[in-house]
């Protein structure tokens, strides 16, 4: 029987690929949600050791999110060292989309199961 969470992300995912929005890969989207949903200023270090990754990981990440327009680098002025990671307003649109495509799935859901598509264990 199908697990109702994964059936539910399976048919978000669909949506998202139907969609015509850039593929990000899960590290992509990972760091876009951390940018987006956490408090910061954020780091290329921080995020690093948050996600588990390498430096580098990130910064090739960056490179593909900032050519898309939804994340942006910032030097920070005091410590040339460090770099900001910044939101953008692309960003943001493109992470509303993506809720607004997780919301529409939740009904959607709920009628399958109503008709007895959706199979719970139990």
């Amino acid at each position: 029987m199908a697990d109702q969470a994964l059936t539910s992300w399976m048919h978000a995912l669909i949506n998202y690929v139907r969609s015509g929005e850039p593929d990000l890969t899960n590290r992509q989207m990972a760091l876009m949600l951390l940018v987006y949903l956490t408090p910061g200023p954020h780091t290329v270090r921080g995020l690093a050791h948050i996600l588990g990754v390498s430096k580098p990981v990130i910064t090739r990440a960056l490179n593909t999110l900032g050519s898309l327009g939804y994340l942006r680098r910032v030097r920070d002025e005091s410590d040339r060292r460090n770099v900001f990671v910044a939101r953008t307003g692309s960003g943001q649109e493109f992470l509303e989309g993506f809720e607004r495509n997780l919301e529409h799935e939740a009904p959607q859901k709920r009628e399958r199961s109503e008709r007895g598509f959706i199979f719970q264990n139990g």
